[in-house]
């Protein structure tokens, strides 16, 4: 297994109940490190162009003024299979389907306010840390 990078968001609907922290926990004892986490309030514009692969579809408003409506905390996260571990981690985006302990399980409140977000492949990864992260912000 190689080492890998993925980018993380924890969703407004985290942070305004202070989950931050219980998040991180479930990240870091499935071996996944944060070498990068900042607070922000996410822009149209930012929320618009992270998301631009919903743009045709009719969630695409929703969605953007949900990723709007309060702090997010994005995330590099480092391990092994780092894109893959934290998919697993997440569990699935219906949190009525999510296995037992994940994050989406213990703190997701429906398919739309799911607490998190993560890469789906390493080369989206990449582009997503660069939309938020400058090189010198990712500490390991």
């Amino acid at each position: 297994m190689s080492i890998q990078r993925t980018f993380s968001i924890i969703k407004p609907d985290a942070t305004e109940r202070n989950l931050t922290g219980a998040v991180n926990a479930v990240i870091e004892s499935a071996g996944l490190r944060i070498v990068a986490q900042k607070r922000l309030l996410m822009s149209r514009r930012e929320a618009e162009t992270f998301y631009a692969v919903h743009k045709e579809r009719p969630f695409f408003g929703e969605l953007v003024d949900f990723m709007t409506s309060g702090p997010v905390v994005v995330q590099v996260l480092e391990g092994e299979n780092a894109v893959m571990r934290y998919r697993d981690v997440m569990g699935a985006t219906n949190p009525a389907n999510a296995a037992e302990g994940t994050i989406r399980k213990k703190f997701a409140r429906s398919i739309g306010e799911n607490s998190v977000h993560g890469s789906d492949s390493p080369e989206n990864a990449a582009i997503e840390i660069a939309q938020f992260f400058s090189g010198n912000e990712i500490v390991g």
